[in-house]
């Protein structure tokens, strides 16, 4: 609903529509009177109705204020001319004193009953519209279909004020921020939503932006509390402070909604009431869904130590156990080995750390990955950048790379483009170790050529092995997940997982499916740079 268009059903009647009313009823009992006399009429019985008439006319575009006008005039028109001794305002007759009685007295009630009328009909109109805001408000709350931000500039445009802000209990600040600890009952603003006109410019002046978000920190304590206002030392000049609001209304959880600009009207209240009561279930349902999204991070932590708790036990000290097996042979005084067991025994060393330095980096990127803490440096790059340094410990001979050399450049960091390619690979080596393996590239594909609706490259890994069910491809990107046909120390099911949060981290997918023939092709889909970085 119109700001505008609300204020005017609030007042009982638009300014300009009173000086309309009045103008006509200062206007049209003089053109009745004329209207009566012209037709020779000399009844004052017929002079009454038509002056009635005029009266509810009047009442129709005025309203109350203008009928009564209309009313007292026609009074003193039927006076004058109508009644006898006439051209005065003396009345000889009493019958003719009783008729100008009780014509002012319907004409006075029939203004109250019209004014009375439209006032209410004004009203329900306006309990309609605003029940209809409140129920989209309410849909909005539920649907999650509106944040914060956007709720702020909905209230602002609503109540038509110069800007809205949420206040809220200020939190602690100490010296390890540089600055003093904010007072007790001390409230910091949250959100803001000003006008556009009253927005500062972008540069040139101090304050924060339109739609600002904790600017600043400032501590600005509750009135009720009776503390001082305590900028941090840093905080910009603002106006939008909770003791320069001209409006407030409190909202559960110790925050406050301030509204700047003119008073609100004790409707307007009563609506803004409302609007807290919206603004409490929504800071609920975010209270809620951080609450989910902490729970939700804690669960996968115990599922991801629980797992690493299996992996140690068996994963971990298999290989720990052949390389001190192997040392300790080596070591033995009592045993002379030849020059070929001693290589054989120095070569299971070496597998087996590499195993160990495989897993142990698995685990680390899993770990950074389930907690967020993956920063790509993403740039401008070819796949034959990374193709190279990715399957240096792959013998030549097991894999096929068909890159044509006019492909565009990809958006990807190098290191974590190369890690997913290499645990690709040696995913592939493991589950097809009789069959060759095929590495090409291309753009667009089949029919996906979008990433996040960006032109997107591909980079396929094709293997002619067993394959994998439709059933299982979901489950093969989860972490600790083998095949049942896994090879003995094919690892804790970490690759896939790995490479599919580092290839989600850098903006793209990773797919898989069926190879023609049999075998599994896993996609690698990035979106193609724009030039922008380089």
């Amino acid at each position: 609903m119109d700001p505008a268009a609300r204020r005017t059903l609030a007042a009982p009647v638009s300014r300009p529509r009173v000086v309309a009313g009045c103008a006509v009823a200062l206007v049209l009992p003089l053109l009745l009177e004329a209207a009566v006399f012209s037709a020779g009429n000399s009844l004052l019985a017929v002079d009454v109705l038509f002056q009635l008439a005029g009266v509810i006319a009047v009442a129709l575009i005025g309203g109350l204020w203008s009928a009564l006008l209309a009313a007292l005039w026609s009074s003193v028109i039927l006076i004058y001319t109508s009644t006898e001794p006439f051209g005065s305002l003396e009345i000889s007759d009493p019958e003719n004193v009783i008729t100008v009685l009780i014509f002012i007295a319907v004409a006075v009630t029939v203004s109250l009953v019209v004014g009375l009328s439209a006032r209410r009909s004004r009203e329900a109109v306006l309990a309609q519209q605003e029940a209809g805001l409140l129920g989209e408000l309410a849909r909005g709350a539920l649907a999650e279909e509106d944040t914060l931000q956007g709720f702020l500039r909905h209230v602002q445009s609503q109540f038509d004020v110069d800007a809205v802000a949420l206040f809220g209990p200020a939190e602690p600040v100490g010296d390890d921020a540089g600055g003093p600890a904010a007072p007790a009952g001390a409230m910091e603003r949250t959100a803001l939503a000003v006008r556009a006109e009253d927005a500062p410019p972008l540069s040139g002046e101090s304050g924060p932006p339109p739609s600002s978000t904790r600017p600043g920190r400032e501590a600005i304590a509750h009135p009720r509390s009776g503390s001082t206002v305590r900028p941090h030392p840093g905080a910009p000049a603002d106006r939008w402070t909770l003791e320069g609001a001209t409006t407030t209304e409190p909202v559960d959880g110790g925050f406050v909604l301030a509204l700047y600009g003119h008073q609100l009207s004790a409707r307007d209240r009563g609506l803004l009431t409302a609007f807290a009561g919206q603004l409490r279930s929504m800071l609920q349902r975010q209270e809620l869904l951080a609450s989910t999204r902490t729970n939700r991070r804690l669960v996968e932590g115990n599922v991801m130590r629980t797992a690493i708790l299996r992996s140690v036990s068996h994963d971990l000290r298999t290989p720990l156990a052949g390389i001190k097996l192997a040392v300790s042979s080596l070591r033995s005084p009592d045993v002379t080995f030849s020059q070929e067991d001693e290589d054989e025994l120095l070569a299971t060393i070496e597998d087996y750390s590499d195993r160990l330095d495989a897993l142990v980096n698995n685990l680390l990127d899993m770990s950074r990955i389930t907690g967020d803490a993956v920063n790509p440096h993403v740039r401008p790059l070819r796949w034959s950048d990374v193709v190279g340094p990715a399957l240096a410990n792959v013998s030549g001979d097991r894999v096929r790379v068909t890159i044509p050399p006019n492909l565009p450049a990809i958006e990807a960091d190098p290191g974590l483009l190369e890690r997913v390619l290499a645990n690709i690979v040696e995913n592939a080596v493991k589950y097809a170790p009789d069959a060759p393996i095929e590495v090409t590239a291309s753009v667009g594909g089949t029919g996906k050529a979008l990433v996040n609706g960006f032109p997107a490259s591909e980079l396929r890994v094709i293997d002619h092995g067993h394959g994998v069910s439709r059933d299982d491809v979901a489950a093969m990107f989860r972490p600790f997940q083998r095949l049942d046909d896994a090879p003995s120390g094919a690892g804790v099911g970490l690759g896939l997982a790995v490479a599919k949060g580092f290839t989600e981290v850098m903006g793209g997918v990773l797919d898989a499916e069926q190879t023609p023939g049999g075998g599994l092709t896993l996609v690698i889909r990035l979106p193609i740079s724009t030039g922008a970085g380089q």
